[in-house]
């Protein structure tokens, strides 16, 4: 079985682990291949060469280093379908979910190659007499990214070219989950003819990633995960003085009013709540119904549950694919035989979920629960599964209540035809990202991808302008050239 070698310094090497794991289609238990859990040593050499690559790279100009993201970008998109197939067979989403992916990580691509814009500084003459001040933006250094399984193609785009067009050089970890993705865009790397060590690849575990984080050659850590890691990463990655931004979980209420077109809302909030089987960070986690939205909404998203088409996402027709493991399987019914048990009423799915030719794979029924009660764990912990839990209000404000109650703030979307209640719930609802009729309120690469409260640590999300803060430094030059001319005013 093939274990998965670290691109470092330009090229391709054999890690030194004396660990390795398997890589398994999530439907059908095959093993794709095996991940080293590389040591402290492979990290050190990865920043060692990033490091040594680091001058030379920040001397490139602007216009030159975007030319191989413009490359990368036809990269991308002629080996697209390709790297989509690779997506759903190590992480289990439809292949149509993971087109989309790569269409995400595309679009950043697309942004960073602004650069020469973006990243330009501010001058103002005179700011006393015959002095000058200006600000330019430098690169910070080594840079890390360490992604998570659920979208091993497009999370780490979020950093990596923002990053590398802003004269910074790069170490990407992927998911040990899910490493089969990048390392085949790291093939696509290659052959652009970067640098030797401007960008590179580790595979590992927990312990590669405490190796990113204590590492001094490492000036600015990103990462998405759940909300303790996140927590974590943060910690220790600013102990050691870097620039840290954290994702961390999420706990995401949609609420319907009674003025919501049903229809549409139904389809939108399914395609939220079981899309990628629940396995996002936006996914639609809680639905909260307003007074006669209560029984209509709840039949509807029901039926819109029992209806979706489970299986393996290489399948044409194929809804919904498999959870990423079986632990993570017994996680998620472990939720609802839970939320069961303090009053919610199983209204569709609730088990595993047998697929005819993938008997063994790690598959979830789409899942609905009724009257959770708000203060039980359904109602506030993260499941990252196919599972939505219903509550009911009588008013929009005790429904904002509810939404601002709870310890996270990634995402909220309200569904209404009414403009009042969609400006008072934007403007009062604690939540980095908001979605008006929109079920899962994803920034384009334009916009920063934001998040408040436990779903966020740190001051600069990922994309857009925000990235291109977090990954250059600020330099204020104060200068007067005294001459005759000066003088004589």
């Amino acid at each position: 079985m093939k274990i998965l070698p670290n691109y470092i310094d330009g090229q391709w090497r054999a890690a030194s682990a004396a660990d390795a794991q398997d890589v398994v289609d999530p439907a059908t238990a095959e093993v794709l291949a095996r991940v080293p859990l590389s040591p402290a040593a492979e990290v050190a050499r990865a920043a060692e060469a990033a490091a040594a690559a680091g001058p030379q790279w920040r001397r490139t100009p602007p216009t030159a280093r975007v030319q191989f993201l413009f490359a990368l970008k036809r990269r991308l998109e002629e080996h697209r379908e390709e790297l989509a197939r690779i997506n759903t067979r190590e992480n289990g989403k439809t292949l149509e979910e993971s087109r989309g992916e790569l269409a995400r990580a595309i679009e950043n691509v697309e942004v960073a190659c602004g650069i020469p814009t973006l990243m330009q500084g501010d001058y103002l003459e005179d700011i006393a007499r015959g002095i000058d001040e200006y600000l330019v933006r430098q690169p910070v250094g080594v840079c890390a990214t360490i992604a998570p399984f659920n979208f091993p193609a497009m999370i780490p785009f979020w950093y990596l070219p923002y990053s590398l067009a802003c004269g910074n050089t790069h170490i990407v970890k992927p998911s040990e989950r899910c490493p089969l993705t990048m390392a085949r865009v790291f093939e696509l790397i290659d052959s652009l003819g970067l640098p030797p060590g401007v960008a590179n690849l580790v595979h590992g575990g927990a312990g590669t990633v405490d190796a990113l984080l204590d590492h001094p050659l490492v000036r600015a850590v990103s990462f998405v995960g759940s909300t303790p890691v996140a927590r974590h990463i943060y910690a220790r990655a600013a102990q050691s003085g870097k620039r840290v931004q954290a994702q961390g979980g999420a706990k995401n209420a949609v609420v319907v009013l009674p003025d919501a077109d049903l229809a549409t809302t139904t389809r939108i909030v399914a395609d939220g709540a079981f899309g990628s089987a629940g396995q996002r960070c936006l996914a639609a986690s809680l639905a909260i119904t307003v007074g006669e939205a209560g029984e209509s909404f709840s039949e509807a998203i029901s039926e819109a549950a029992a209806s979706r088409r489970v299986g393996c996402g290489l399948d044409a027709d194929v809804e919904m694919g498999p959870v990423i493991s079986p632990q993570s399987r017994d996680r998620i019914l472990g939720f609802v035989e839970r939320g069961v048990a303090s009053g919610a009423r199983l209204i569709a799915g609730g088990g595993a979920k047998s697929v005819r030719g993938y008997e063994r794979g790690n598959f979830v029924a789409p899942t609905v629960l009724r009257g959770v009660p708000p203060e039980s764990e359904l109602a506030r912990v993260e499941v990252f599964g196919p599972v939505l839990g219903l509550l009911h209000v009588d008013s929009v404000e005790e429904a904002i209540a509810l939404v601002n109650g709870g310890p996270y703030g990634n995402q909220a979307s309200l569904f209404t035809s009414s403009g009042a209640a969609a400006r008072r719930f934007r403007y009062e609802v604690e939540a980095g990202n908001v979605g008006i009729n929109i079920g899962v309120a994803a920034p384009m690469a334009f916009f920063p991808f934001s998040g408040f409260k436990e779903s966020f640590f740190g001051d600069l999300h990922g994309q857009g302008r925000h990235a291109v803060e977090f990954f250059t430094q600020t330099k204020v030059v104060v200068e007067r050239w005294p001459s005759e001319w000066s003088r004589k005013f």
